[in-house]
């Protein structure tokens, strides 16, 4: 398929794809991969070989069979003969080659236009958000050994609780839990690694948010799936290929302190926007969420005084104020059969000039001692208390 792609790519470079369509789209193309194809008397055959030439010019190329796989999350290329996916149970490497190097870098290269970008020699990597909202990462020898592409598929569905349950990637008591924290409208931050779900569990979560509530989500990319009638969503936006016109977390959290938000939420912290965002916590907007990544709940608080200091805070500073705007840590891991569950929840304070994590829950011990302080916060706004915390 790659060589008829390629006779098609040289013709069309050419100006052979004359007549109508002469771009290589429609008419134009069938003609050219009827020609370069031979004689083909089964349309259906010649309609999949459009739809394959017209994926290897314009889309993903060997790589968009992959994409359309339900429940994929993640496609990987780590050089042309070593491709690989994750759709929720750990990595899986696949039958899918490219011919050589140069193929996986023209592949990359088109990507990074596609998404308004340049990848070449003088910028051998680039992050991007491709049109359909898939997340694009890309790597040129010789900051590589072979080229590789990095896939972030967008959630195509959305999950509530009860579908998370049912996944197993929790019990239903702690279900009940995570459900009175939002209708407590308590502040929360999701942890764990990548692809480890955390956006999946912040749409669920979120999506249990009163109606009556404005949701304000700002995300580097868009990749929350929420149902919820009132959410206005914020992106940020790469400068283009001159360095200009960037627009960062950092704007976009300002800006929607000025749009009325009744919770404001981060799809991850990446940096300084986190100060915005935890004086925003402060000043009465309650019931915020955000994800950040982090290797347990009990490293949360060092990894808020990491990214404080990017955005110039003495470590003081940063406990003051995450211990008055952060009140509940989740953390997601996988386990030995590479599911991904909810591996502890959390509940976080100051110790003196320092941030302290307290458990409420965890898979490995049950419920903890700071199970009866959050059943507390819970009361104190209102809501019943889940059995698990009684």
């Amino acid at each position: 398929m790659s060589d008829l792609a390629s006779r098609v790519r040289r013709r069309m470079a050419a100006g052979s794809g004359s007549g109508s369509g002469s771009d290589g789209s429609g008419l134009g193309l069938d003609l050219l991969v009827r020609d370069e194809a031979g004689v083909i008397a089964d349309d259906a055959v010649l309609a999949g070989l459009r739809r394959d030439v017209e994926a290897e010019l314009t889309g993903a190329g060997p790589l968009e069979p992959l994409l359309a796989l339900p429940g994929v999350s993640d496609v990987l290329v780590n050089g042309p003969d070593d491709v690989w996916i994750d759709r929720g149970r750990g990595m899986e490497r696949t039958p899918v080659r490219f011919a050589d190097d140069a193929a996986v870098r023209r592949l990359a290269q088109r990507l990074a236009c596609a998404a308004g970008r340049r990848l070449d020699d003088a910028m051998p990597f680039v992050d991007a958000a491709l049109p359909d909202g898939t997340r694009l990462h890309a790597v040129l020898p010789p900051l590589t050994a072979r080229t590789t592409v990095s896939l972030r598929v967008l959630a195509r569905e959305r999950h509530d609780l009860a579908d998370l349950v049912r996944l197993r990637a929790m019990p239903a008591p702690l279900a009940d839990v995570l459900d009175a924290i939002v209708a407590a409208r308590l502040a929360f931050v999701i942890s764990g690694g990548t692809g480890i779900g955390k956006t999946t569990l912040l749409g669920a979560l979120l999506g249990r948010a009163p109606a009556t509530e404005r949701l304000l989500v700002i995300e580097d990319a868009a990749e929350l799936v929420v149902e919820h009638p009132h959410l206005v969503r914020l992106v940020a936006r790469a400068g283009n290929v001159e360095g200009t016109g960037s627009v960062g977390l950092r704007d976009l959290v300002r800006l929607a302190l000025r749009m009325r938000p009744d919770r404001l939420v981060v799809g991850e912290f990446r940096g300084a926007e986190m100060i915005e965002l935890l004086v925003a916590l402060n000043t009465g907007h309650e019931g915020g969420a955000a994800t950040l990544h982090a290797n347990s709940a009990h490293d949360v608080p060092a990894r808020f005084v990491a990214l404080g200091g990017l955005g110039g805070l003495a470590a003081a500073a940063v406990t003051t104020l995450v211990a008055s705007a952060v009140d509940v840590v989740v953390h997601l891991r996988r386990d030995r059969d590479g599911r991904r569950i909810v591996d502890e929840v959390a509940i976080l304070d100051r110790a003196g000039d320092e941030l302290r994590v307290a458990s409420v829950w965890s898979v490995r011990a049950g419920v903890g001692a700071a199970a009866v302080r959050l059943a507390t916060l819970i009361a104190d706004r209102g809501q019943v208390v889940p059995e698990l915390l009684r």
